[in-house]
């Protein structure tokens, strides 16, 4: 097998193209062979160093990824070799074979595209996660949307408007909100040339946003809380931006406001049965058309230097794949 491998965390400089056995699989293990890869914003974090998981070195980077079942270890029963998955293992994605828990493995009907899977999972598993579960989401509440053109904004957007919610989308420029109105969207701000808090009151009849969904932070955070609503629930999703913003107290309270954090990986790990719960209801609505997943671009695999770079000049609208 052969495989984008991290010796040392120092940025994506660091990776290499390289030739290593292709592995078997041990009890509860399958070997997938990898089709499509997509790209997440962890990815690059973990090559710098940078994200809460710190896998031992040396290590695949690629946390999702869908392929083809090639062997099963010992007891696994749930899964066929031939059979095609989707899996989000954290590592292991970019390269051409992976050992995968078979307990985190998806099985895919035979209509999905590898493409739209490697790009399913972490997306709409987090949102479907913040704003169904945590953000108890109703039906005529009004969402705003920060970083919505990226993967999760994306399927955030998705999300809300299956449950019924009017959805403000906040990108940084012009195109990508055509692209969420395209999704759904019921109006959008370019934050890069409009006062956020002002459009977000004349967008909300000055009432505000009941659910802020916020994958972002960094400047964009403060604004945000004081416009929310009475009883708003803001969704602490992750820090594009970079800074981790804080935040005066006050504005909870004087709001009646909740700030509620979102860490999807967690909840799976620890309540799998309402995980799998979810992904089975997610997998339902991508095949009844309510959501699927936005793809920038594909690019081959052996071009993941480029496909980073594309990603951190913030290019990327929705989910981009390599492909293989």
């Amino acid at each position: 097998m052969q495989a984008w491998l991290c010796t040392t965390p120092t940025g994506v400089d660091s990776l290499q193209w390289t030739e290593m056995p292709t592995p078997v699989p041990k009890a509860g293990e399958v070997l997938v062979e990898i089709k499509a890869a997509s790209l997440n914003f962890p990815d690059l974090l973990i090559v710098q160093n940078k994200y809460q998981i710190k896998p031992p070195l040396p290590f695949v980077p690629g946390s999702e990824y869908a392929g083809v079942v090639r062997a099963l270890g010992e007891g696994v029963t749930h899964l066929a070799v031939g059979q095609n998955v989707a899996c989000l293992s954290g590592t292991g994605g970019f390269g051409s074979h992976v050992l995968a828990p078979a307990a985190m493995c998806l099985p895919l009907p035979a209509d999905v595209p590898l493409v739209d899977a490697a790009a399913f999972i972490m997306t709409y598993a987090t949102s479907h996660h913040a704003l169904i579960d945590r953000a108890q989401l109703q039906a005529g509440e009004t969402v705003l949307v920060l970083g919505a053109a990226g993967g999760v904004g994306t399927a955030a957007i998705q999300i809300a408007k299956a449950a019924g919610a009017r959805v403000i989308a906040a990108a940084s420029s012009d195109e990508k909100c055509a692209l969420c109105t395209t999704l759904g969207a019921d109006a959008t701000i370019n934050y890069s040339t409009t006062d956020l808090r002002e459009a977000l009151k004349a967008a909300t009849g000055g009432k505000g946003p009941d659910v802020v969904y916020d994958p972002v932070g960094g400047d964009l955070a403060e604004p945000a809380f004081r416009s929310i609503a009475w009883r708003g629930r803001y969704l602490v999703v992750g820090f594009a931006a970079g800074p981790i913003p804080a935040l005066p107290w006050n504005l909870a309270l004087l709001k009646g406001a909740s700030l509620v954090g979102v860490f999807w990986g967690e909840f799976a790990r620890r309540e799998p049965k309402a995980n799998a719960a979810m992904m089975a209801t997610l997998v339902q609505w991508y095949q009844q058309g309510k959501i699927k997943p936005v793809i920038d671009s594909t690019m081959p695999l052996s071009e993941l230097p480029a496909a980073y770079e594309r990603m951190v000049s913030r290019a990327v609208m929705g989910k981009l794949v390599l492909t293989r």
